[in-house]
């Protein structure tokens, strides 16, 4: 039973005492009369009460108590009442979608319905009994983060991870670290683009001219390469969760720039100025050309399914949903538990969204790498050492599921940290039984290739050890091993900030066949 049980124990030793509280909306006393707590109702998940009290937010187990008060939910016919806000983007179509694949998996009737209070959604049973009500609160991803750390929402649906200072927020009103993967998931990729009309002269910008645009440093296409014109800039409002993910990238941003509340109408906009500029999502339809992200020595990165799944795009945009860390009734924990499965991620694929389902790739299939590892090999790289990498990875396939640390930080960043969770389930549920799963690190080019060589091989070793505690035993047919290449193979230039980080990354190969030698680590020994 989850209960806070130090404020639980002092609770009971007061009204045993005989201590008198005012009593607010809700009293729940034990069988024998002996115990009475009263408060504020919170909520109630078909199984546990929660109650804000003196003495603190306590949980409670309904079979051992009677419910007293106006605010007593119904126990013969239950209702989950779960209320969702955030993202009016997320949750005027991605939600609904998942919700009905969920109701679809599950034998359920979905329903969605307008009333005075805004959209609703329903989940009821073959018999047409209600099972859960969404209260849905379409808004902006920082109003919703806002009601999450406030407690008038249940989830919050966030085109952005949270900041720093709303993660310190949480913690600060007891809602623990909601960076954590259980209560900050990850459930789809976009990421942000940078658009043009269909006849645009410039086919790529470096991160360094975006950077240039953004703040109003460069404001003539002249000066990126393109047409003796001024660049007519649109720009997500800063009030949507894309606009707050493009205002992270510099620290002020331009005041020329036309904002728009509603990236479809920013579309059209850009479509119709020959001249113009957008940053736009891959969820959000558009005919406009899609610019890549050139590194200064030539190396370009265009934003495909593949490469966001992967983080090697740089601009990549995870979707989150945030939730407190509190018992979810039954229906909201095997919704929760849906969001992970193959069927969900199809979902989000068919929204618009780029699924995090894993796929593959052989080494033939990226010559561009192979040219890269050449081209821009350090004096200090030995021939011998791209050929000892070719040979092994040759016989292998790349998964698109990679991790990449937060700058500056040993950190897993928030794709990374939900790519750990979703490989883990994958071993543990026996997808990869019957092969060797290689964790292959990769560093930058900074310093010398010896000690890039040995980072890159730790953090290698450090995520295969975090997917192992993930996977909790399970998947013990699947061999896993850990190797570092250094500098060997990066997919972007070192000359910049960008490209660094672009380069320092642990992928995973995948054999189809277990590796002759037996002193590879397998999940559960």
């Amino acid at each position: 039973m989850l209960v806070f049980r130090r404020a639980a124990i002092f609770a009971a030793h007061l009204f045993l005492l005989g201590s008198s509280v005012i009593a607010q909306d809700i009293s729940l006393v034990s069988h024998d009369k002996a115990i009475r707590l009263d408060g504020t109702f919170l909520g109630y998940d078909g199984q546990f009460y929660r109650i804000d009290t003196p003495y603190g937010e306590l949980t409670v187990d309904s079979s051992g108590v009677l419910c007293e008060g106006p605010a007593c939910p119904n126990l013969t016919d239950y209702v989950a009442d779960l209320r969702i806000a955030g993202s009016a983007d997320l949750i005027g179509g991605l939600w609904p979608a998942l919700l009905q694949g969920f109701a679809e998996a599950n034998g359920l009737e979905f329903d969605l319905s307008q009333n005075a209070d805004g959209t609703e959604a329903r989940l009821s049973d073959a018999q047409g009994k209600t099972l859960a009500r969404f209260e849905m609160m379409p808004e902006t991803t920082e109003k919703g983060l806002s009601r999450l750390l406030s407690g008038g929402a249940d989830m919050v649906l966030a085109t952005r991870a949270m900041s720093r200072q709303e993660l310190a927020l949480a913690r600060s009103a007891g809602l623990g670290d909601l960076s954590q993967g259980r209560y900050g998931q990850v459930i789809a990729l976009d990421a942000i683009l940078p658009i043009t009309p269909d006849d645009a002269a410039v086919p790529a910008l470096s991160m360094t001219q975006i950077k240039g645009i953004l703040t109003g440093r460069i404001t003539d296409w002249s000066e990126v390469g393109g047409p003796d014109a001024r660049i007519k800039l649109h720009l997500p409002s800063p009030d949507t969760g894309f606009g707050q993910a493009i205002g992270a990238l510099v620290p002020k941003l331009t005041g020329e720039a036309t904002l728009h509340g509603v990236l479809s109408e920013l579309h059209e906009a850009v479509e119709r100025d020959p001249f113009a500029l957008g940053f736009s999502g891959i969820s959000s339809a558009h005919s406009a050309q899609t610019l890549a992200i050139r590194g200064g020595c030539g190396v370009s990165l265009r934003a495909t399914r593949q490469s966001v799944k992967a983080e090697d795009y740089p601009l990549t945009a995870p979707m989150f949903l945030y939730r407190p860390p509190r018992r979810l009734p039954k229906i909201g924990r095997e919704l929760m538990a849906f969001l992970s499965s193959d069927s969900a991620q199809s979902v989000m694929s068919e929204a618009g969204y780029i699924d995090q389902l894993p796929e593959m790739t052989g080494l033939s299939d990226q010559g561009e790498r192979l040219v890269n590892a050449i081209l821009h090999a350090s004096d200090d790289l030995a021939l011998t050492d791209l050929q000892e990498m070719v040979r092994e990875l040759d016989v292998r396939s790349r998964l698109t599921t990679s991790f990449r640390f937060e700058a500056g930080s040993s950190r897993l960043d928030a794709q990374s940290r939900s790519n750990v969770e979703l490989l883990a389930q994958a071993i543990a549920g026996g997808k990869f039984d019957g092969k060797s799963l290689m964790f292959v690190g990769f560093s930058d080019g900074q310093g010398p290739a010896e000690a890039n060589e040995a980072l890159s091989e730790k953090r290698a070793n450090a995520v295969m050890a975090a997917v192992i505690s993930a996977a909790e035993g399970g998947g013990e047919q699947a061999s896993l091993s850990a190797v570092g290449y250094g500098e060997a193979m990066p997919l972007a230039c070192d000359s910049s900030e960008w490209g660094r980080f672009v380069n320092r990354r642990v992928e995973v190969w995948v054999k189809p066949q277990l590796p002759s030698v037996t002193n590879t680590p397998r999940i559960g020994n």
